[in-house]
């Protein structure tokens, strides 16, 4: 036989235990999730910054000072002991990821007699801060050159809400910069 007084604790824990599933699903709700929008293809990037035929890659080691002054534009390495990149004709491309916020953004940096010819987001992971890939940001780059103390030679107008991911990307192009002219140094 069932008392009033089980019945009510039944009762109770029934409640409790229909909660739950409604608590799991606000909480995966709120839980951002970080798209992965991949705007330019690399080989299409290459493509369109060679006219149609891409050289071999070439390799560069990354060691000794080059690798202590990347460390210091971006605060970290490149995650790895050598870079790939593609030249001709004075020109080189160079496909880099940086941290943005919490995950990594993929851009392509076009260098051309020591400036920067053009800057392309080929792959964004972060749920906000997008906003980098669009002409309005990227253009501010066209011809710029590294200065002295591995500083742009201008500064670079940020974006509300994407500080991070500007961040990344000019540290980005900066980087670009010094690898060029380590890989035209190698080069003569």
């Amino acid at each position: 036989m069932i008392t009033d007084e089980t019945r009510a604790g039944l009762a109770r824990q029934a409640c409790r235990c229909a909660r739950w599933p409604i608590f799991c699903i606000a909480l995966l709700a709120a839980v951002p999730t970080a798209a992965v929008d991949f705007f330019l293809e690399p080989g299409a990037f290459l493509a369109e910054t060679f006219a149609g035929t891409v050289p071999e890659p070439d390799k560069l080691w990354l060691k000794g000072p080059i690798k202590e002054q990347i460390h210091a534009i971006l605060g970290a390495g490149l995650g790895s002991l050598r870079i790939k990149y593609w030249a001709r004709d004075g020109r080189t491309a160079w496909i880099l990821d940086a941290i943005g916020r919490d995950r990594p953004i993929t851009a392509g940096f076009v260098i051309e007699a020591g400036c920067v010819v053009r800057v392309a987001i080929l792959i964004y992971r972060e749920s906000r801060g997008w906003e980098v890939r669009y002409p309005f940001f990227t253009d501010q780059f066209f011809g710029a050159r590294l200065i002295d103390d591995d500083a742009l030679d201008r500064n670079i107008d940020g974006i509300t809400g994407a500080t991070l991911s500007v961040r990344a990307i000019t540290g980005l192009s900066k980087v670009a910069l010094l690898l060029h002219r380590e890989a035209r140094k190698i080069a003569e």
